[in-house]
């Protein structure tokens, strides 16, 4: 197909996993951990230098248009989430990285089996590629923790169970989110809860409960100096226990504490932050979240912190290796998704009815995956019921009597981790 394309062979080829997030969902951009997986699924570049500026862009899935532009004029439409955005994206990002100003052309062809908008990170693993693609046309390197850096990265090593496999299941539902807009009012909820505890009185010297008692006097300790803190500068949920130096358990408590159930409106935020409506809207709200009218901040609040803790327990669990560990590791699964169901609100019918199906038939634990509103679960499967597992899910889910799924779109799948991003140069 290159050839028929651009009329001469690849020079190298680029490949880069998806991923799948076992558990840890919503919370990376809160400040804390999470426990991703690459899987054997991919994006693969095939790669031809040429001698002219020109970038030409194409895809082996006729859904996706072919593209050309000038190596040296990236123009990335923001308002326009198409297929090439994403090579640019990562071509663009090293051309900034190196401060450079003239780029070569080159033909690439893009194929892949990571299914779109799933929550497998096809679009990071495109970006991803495209950066490897640039690097290795100019002859340039970049350390792998440069090229991933966002927190900064630190990273890990979790040994999973032998005993059980993850399997992966599409809802069918694709959810794009860059064509909407709850991704974003989730993340502003996130950065709103993590300033109001500090407002309106809301960390307070009374005991929770006898079991935290002595956090009365840390707070009384903390509240002169943190009722200074410049709450305007904190975007994060992870800050607020860092400063308080207490652990996820106990900022639980915090939450119950410091914020209610009942939504808040953009007046009462105002309130406690002691800024007019104006000032929320053009220093704080994103374009995107401006018109928002309620907020429910104790909600989102309580699952990043649990989500948080579930994670430490997954990693604990894997590392002291019980006799039932698959069933406890199953258990945080279960107790994930139903926290992105009812306190982040990130599922949707279609995958609730896929994990209890999973469930049904032999999953320990089952969740959604990825941003969620659509996209897949993953599930933690004991190995000797994979293949029942597998024929009953989809007999149950996809083979549906009205043929409402289409057979590309059934991906029903087990994996296991996969390797990283490489590079395959011609002998």
């Amino acid at each position: 197909m290159f050839n028929s394309k651009f009329g001469s062979i690849p020079k190298f080829y680029v490949r880069a996993p998806g991923r799948v997030n076992i558990i840890g969902e919503h919370i990376d951009y809160c400040g804390y951990s999470v426990l991703p997986m690459a899987v054997e699924q991919d994006v693969l570049i095939a790669v031809e230098p040429v001698k002219t500026y020109a970038l030409q862009l194409a895809n082996t899935n006729p859904l996706y248009p072919d593209f050309s532009t000038s190596a040296n004029n990236i123009q990335i439409d923001k308002t326009k989430p198409l297929w090439h955005n994403y090579f640019l994206c990562g071509l663009k990002g090293i051309q900034e990285h190196f401060g450079l100003s003239n780029l070569t052309g080159m033909n690439c062809l893009v194929d892949g089996n990571i299914p779109p908008s799933s929550g497998l990170s096809s679009s990071s693993a495109l970006v991803c590629c495209a950066g490897l693609v640039t690097l290795t046309v100019l002859g340039r390197n970049l350390s792998k923790a440069k090229l991933i850096e966002f927190s900064p990265l630190r990273a890990t090593d979790v040994k999973l169970p032998s005993g059980a496999v993850f399997v992966i299941a599409n809802s069918c539902v694709e959810m794009n989110k860059a064509a909407t807009s709850h991704f974003n009012i989730r993340v502003m909820e996130c950065r709103l809860a993590a300033k109001i505890p500090f407002l309106c009185g809301g960390l307070q010297t009374g005991c929770w409960n006898s079991g935290v008692c002595h956090l009365c006097i840390l707070f009384g300790e903390l509240l002169a100096k943190y009722k200074s803190l410049q709450w305007d500068k904190v975007l994060r949920l992870e800050e607020v226990q860092a400063k308080l130096g207490i652990s996820l358990e106990e900022m639980l408590l915090v939450t119950e504490d410091a914020l209610h159930p009942e939504p808040y409106n953009p007046e009462e935020i105002c309130r406690c932050l002691g800024i007019s409506l104006e000032e929320l809207r053009t220093q704080i709200l994103s374009p995107n979240t401006q018109d928002v009218l309620i907020f429910k901040l104790y909600q989102r609040a309580k699952h990043v912190y649990s989500e948080a803790a579930r994670v430490l327990q997954f990693k604990k669990i894997c590392e002291e290796a019980p006799e039932n560990m698959v069933q406890l590791l199953g258990e945080l699964m279960n107790q994930s998704h139903m926290s992105c169901r009812d306190m982040y609100e990130c599922s949707c019918p279609e995958l609730d009815q896929l994990v209890d199906i999973c469930r049904k038939f032999g999953a320990q634990g089952s969740r959604l995956t990825g941003a969620g509103w659509g996209g897949c679960t993953v599930s933690i499967v004991p190995a000797d019921k994979l293949p029942s597992f597998l024929a009953n899910v989809h007999k149950a889910y996809y083979q549906r009597s009205d043929g409402s799924l289409a057979p590309e779109k059934q991906s029903l799948f087990a994996t296991k981790p996969g390797g990283g991003a490489l590079v395959f140069l011609e002998a």
